[in-house]
């Protein structure tokens, strides 16, 4: 009986002096009422992580393409082959409160069968470059992109890193997607060849927003 209320008494103490430890580790905030700055933070530093995570002109240009677009492809499975045409959809949906997009394709890959991808878009205010991801049912690597936006606002331009399934060996993939009309855009896509090792123009997507449910500015 003894031992049991000492063992209580005991964890009455630890518990009291845990909890004392915590509230001794909290920061403690200032005339202000804000938190208190990490030590040897300035407030210049948290400006520039706020700044860091806020969106701006460059993730709107991204939220500008939201809506379903209809999809005509035409691929080239090498520079001398003949041209394979397809049809699908583009689905591009704001994420993150406007600071990422995430694109949803769906269609048919010509004697492969029908095709899935899904990517997300945004723009790095840090690096102070557009930077992508993509994956889809006819692959297990993700594709990793840096873009570019031209001064006028009508073409992003991506330089993508893949391996190809082919040689084994690292592969650069551009794309180049540009603005046409307020809902009308085309994408075209360049690889390297896999025999030549000379890069070729590997697909082009014309592409329609359906119901013309976002005008460009």
């Amino acid at each position: 009986m003894k031992l049991a209320k000492l063992g209580a008494l005991s964890l009455t103490i630890v518990v009291a002096i845990s909890a004392s430890a915590l509230r001794a580790e909290e920061p403690a905030a200032s005339p202000e009422g804000q938190p208190q700055l990490p030590h040897g933070w300035t407030m210049e530093d948290m400006q520039k992580m706020i700044v860091a995570g806020t969106p701006g002109k460059q993730h709107a240009h991204l939220v500008e393409g939201a809506g379903k677009w209809k999809a005509e492809t035409t691929m080239w499975m090498a520079p001398d082959a003949e041209p394979m045409k397809s049809e699908g959809t583009s689905t591009v949906t704001p994420m993150m409160d406007g600071r990422y997009v995430k694109v949803e394709m769906d269609g048919e890959m010509p004697g492969m069968g029908p095709y899935h991808g899904f990517g997300i878009y945004g723009y790095d205010n840090v690096a102070k470059e557009f930077v992508s991801i993509w994956v889809d049912n006819h692959s297990t690597g993700i594709m990793q992109g840096k873009g570019k936006l031209s001064d006028d606002g009508k073409k992003l331009s991506w330089n993508y890193k893949a391996h190809c399934p082919v040689t084994d060996k690292p592969m650069s993939i551009r794309d180049i997607e540009t603005i046409t009309g307020a809902n009308t855009k085309t994408l075209e896509t360049w690889a390297e060849d896999p025999k030549s090792g000379k890069e070729y123009k590997m697909m082009s997507i014309k592409l329609t927003r359906e119901g013309n449910a976002q005008a460009r500015r």
